[in-house]
């Protein structure tokens, strides 16, 4: 039996034994837009939360709109000159208009593939863009502290002070916030490293409510829909995707309603539940962009975790061709490697701010404590290797060999597009 799993800008063929009893675990199917262009206009002529954007525009008014950073594969190509030319249609000057890319404390993305990620040739050539810089205090505006958990919220003063604020993104699972897209975009997206280091503190990391595809009582959630309210409110634009990146659904208007109502619809296809646990389970980082780095690769094993029975083998394929990711995620694999996972997380627990991405070796100790990890890789150099502080194999097949071997069970489960599918184990499920 062959499998393909995402794998960079392609697939992983995976050539599993027969004897294998293997479940392929994916989205359920979703309808893709027959004219994407015409739906985009349709929503921002529709808006939710009776924000109208002609209504916000005019001479003289600013505007600064967010897209995600290159690590997401939002479809900005389709949109971004729709929305700029609504702007320009009602008197708003190119000028006037700023692309701000939401990096939080990733890098900035430059040159090729900044015109890579905006996807249009005309929106580079009309409109200011630029990279937020999350740790450039000059350029933030401190918006005092938020009222539940006392963070201090500094914001970057293009948003906070154009007239007319747009999140734009892509509504998928993701491993803290419960949902990306809508709110996230602003924070931890253009917020300053004091900021997104507080509420990325072991506090709210080891919340039990802080995982995938959950927002009720995640305190990141919270925290996040708190800070829009400081900024005074936005606009966004919320995307969703199947797995050939195809645009299944969009969503436009007041930023709360519009990414919940994104919400509500992406759920039923990346939430799967499946009727038991699995000694052996494989996974992928969703290939390209977001396979680009170990720092990503978190994310998969977050995301299959909750099928892996307790001591069984979770084996994930991830590219890393630009390597671990920043300076600030070695250090802390190396924190781990040299402390352990015990001492680790004691240690992050005595601060009120994490240092810079320690966060996601946190997460990595997640999938960690249910059963033993193994990374096959083609992008990482033998010192980076040891850094990840997991298993490394040379072949996903063997190890999976290896795995039911050990077990003693040939259960398999794969999960080809890695975090963007969701599954976990629900006794009912055996019902259906």
């Amino acid at each position: 039996m062959q499998v393909d799993i995402n794998y960079a800008k392609g697939n992983l063929t995976l050539d599993l034994d027969n004897r294998y009893d293997v479940t392929v675990i994916t989205k359920n199917p979703m309808p893709v837009l027959a004219d994407p262009k015409a739906a985009i206009i349709e929503a921002i002529n529709n808006p939710v939360g009776g924000i109208v954007l002609d209504d916000l525009a005019g001479p003289g008014k600013t505007a600064c709109i967010l897209i995600c950073d290159i690590t997401r594969p939002v479809p900005n190509g389709l949109f971004l000159p729709i929305l700029i030319k609504r702007l320009m249609d009602q008197g708003v000057t190119a000028s006037d208009i700023t692309v701000l890319v939401a990096t939080g404390l990733h890098r900035p993305n430059e040159g090729a593939e900044l015109e890579e990620l905006v996807g249009s040739e005309w929106v580079m050539n009309t409109v200011n863009v630029v990279n937020h810089f999350a740790r450039d205090d000059a350029t933030h505006t401190d918006l005092g502290k938020t009222e539940t958990r006392g963070t201090s919220v500094l914001i970057d003063s293009r948003f906070v002070d154009a007239d007319i604020k747009i999140a734009t993104g892509l509504v998928e699972p993701h491993f803290m916030a419960g949902y990306s897209g809508g709110r996230k975009v602003i924070a931890p997206g253009v917020a300053h490293a004091d900021t997104i280091t507080t509420f990325h503190n072991a506090e709210f990391m080891e919340n039990p409510n802080a995982i995938n595809c959950n927002l009720i009582g995640n305190p990141l959630h919270e925290e996040q829909l708190e800070i829009v309210k400081m900024v005074g409110g936005a606009l966004a634009l919320n995307t969703v995707i199947d797995e050939h990146r195809q645009l299944s659904m969009v969503t436009f208007g007041e930023i709360i309603e519009s990414h919940a109502q994104a919400v509500n619809f992406v759920k039923s296809y990346t939430e799967v539940t499946v009727p038991q646990l699995f000694k052996t389970v494989v996974t992928s980082t969703a290939g390209y962009p977001l396979d680009k780095t170990y720092y990503q690769t978190v994310k998969g094993m977050v995301g299959a975790m909750d099928i892996l029975e307790p001591g069984g083998n979770l084996i994930i394929a991830s590219a890393c061709n630009e390597g671990m990711g920043s300076d600030e995620f070695v250090a802390s694999q190396k924190r781990l490697i040299s402390l352990g996972p015990d001492e680790f997380l004691a240690e992050i627990q005595k601060k009120s701010r994490a240092d810079i991405d320690e966060w996601q070796t946190e997460m990595q100790l997640k999938p960690m404590r249910i059963g033993t990890i193994h990374l096959y890789t083609d992008g990482l150099s033998d010192e980076e290797l040891v850094l990840t502080g997991v298993n490394i194999v040379t072949s996903v097949e063997d190890a999976i060999a290896r795995s039911v071997q050990q077990s003693g069970d040939n259960r398999i489960a794969v999960i080809p597009e890695g975090p963007y599918v969701i599954p976990s184990y629900r006794e009912e499920a055996k019902a259906g």
